[in-house]
């Protein structure tokens, strides 16, 4: 009888748990440039993208074991229109894992980048040619995690511009901006005409941060300086930053969600940005915006990993869902 449990509960392993490296690698990141910043070594980004590693290598044997064994629980993880977009949230554990690398060991981050570029740029054909001739998608399926392919896009240059990419660099922000944008308009015509998100789905509003904080941060890669697009992207990302943050109370009561580790990587990728962007504006309001930014995604990361491994030790993470509105997997 256990056995079969554990066997359902591969069948229900939701493609989103890749999130949670996305989280773990933008933590890391983040404390890697805070101490870049500060000029010290404590060697916790070290630390945490061991601990990413190890668990992404786990999560990456368990689905595709899932894959193997139960390749229909997949394919229609492939055909929902909010776990689809998740599927790329792999390639960018790819890619986030090697900038986390960049200072520890080049010889590890750049292979990782190159399977990262590869599966991402699959992916992100195969999901927009999804999108382009769906038959079952509806303007209620539109959430923030369509904007995932955006991001993975303008995560390439950041590793890409170290490794002398030039060109490959700048054709993948270009497809992640001018989605972001598009996704962009179409998202607030969906959230403000349209039914209230569902309550699993909450917590992805914070994906919303990254297009911009990431857009941010490989432009500032491509074009080395702090011009007027940099100044928009960082601060469209400051401002969604804190629309969201005043809404504080309406998410610390939402029942804990796998889709809680949305929280994470956002918050990252505006630490990050925040420290970037006070090393070219030497305003030091924007390095104590920084270091309460990097406290707070701490913190954050810190909470959602604990009710994640309670979730999981309670079984209540790899389970059937119970059918409603389009939820992100529980």
């Amino acid at each position: 009888m256990e056995n079969k449990q554990k066997l359902n509960r591969l069948e229900n392993f939701p493609i989103s748990f890749f999130s949670v490296i996305m989280g773990l690698s933008g933590l890391s990141i983040a404390w890697g440039k805070a101490m870049e910043v500060f000029g010290i070594e404590y060697h916790i980004n070290t630390v945490l993208v061991g601990i990413a590693s190890v668990i992404f290598v786990v999560l990456i044997l368990m689905y595709l074991t899932k894959i193997i064994k139960y390749p229909s629980s997949v394919a229609a993880e492939l055909a929902h229109p909010v776990k689809l977009s998740f599927f790329l949230s792999v390639s960018i554990s790819f890619l986030l894992l090697s900038i986390a690398y960049l200072n520890i060991n080049v010889a590890v981050a750049k292979p990782l980048w190159m399977i990262g570029v590869a599966l991402h740029l699959s992916l992100t054909l195969y999901i927009i040619s999804t999108w382009m001739h769906h038959e079952h998608f509806k303007v209620n399926h539109i959430n923030p995690a369509w904007f995932i392919p955006a991001v993975g896009n303008m995560l390439v240059p950041i590793a890409g511009m170290v490794f002398g990419y030039e060109e490959i660099s700048w054709f993948f922000f270009s497809i992640g901006f001018m989605f972001w944008v598009i996704l962009m308009t179409i998202f607030f015509n969906r959230v403000l005409f349209h039914n209230p998100m569902d309550t699993h789905l909450l917590p992805t509003l914070f994906i919303l941060i990254a297009p911009p904080a990431v857009g941010f941060i490989s432009y500032m890669r491509l074009n080395a300086g702090l011009d007027n697009l940099c100044h928009f992207l960082y601060f469209a990302a400051l401002f969604l930053t804190l629309l969201l943050l005043s809404q504080g109370r309406r998410f610390i009561r939402l029942p804990f969600f796998l889709s809680w580790w949305a929280y994470t990587f956002s918050l990252a990728a505006i630490t990050i940005a925040s420290f970037a962007f006070y090393e070219k504006n030497g305003n030091d309001f924007f390095l104590w915006l920084a270091t309460g930014l990097l406290i707070l995604v701490t913190l954050v990361v810190l909470i959602t990993a604990i009710k994640t491994f309670i979730a999981i030790t309670k079984h209540g993470i790899c389970v059937s869902e119970v059918p409603h509105a389009p939820a992100v997997a529980k």
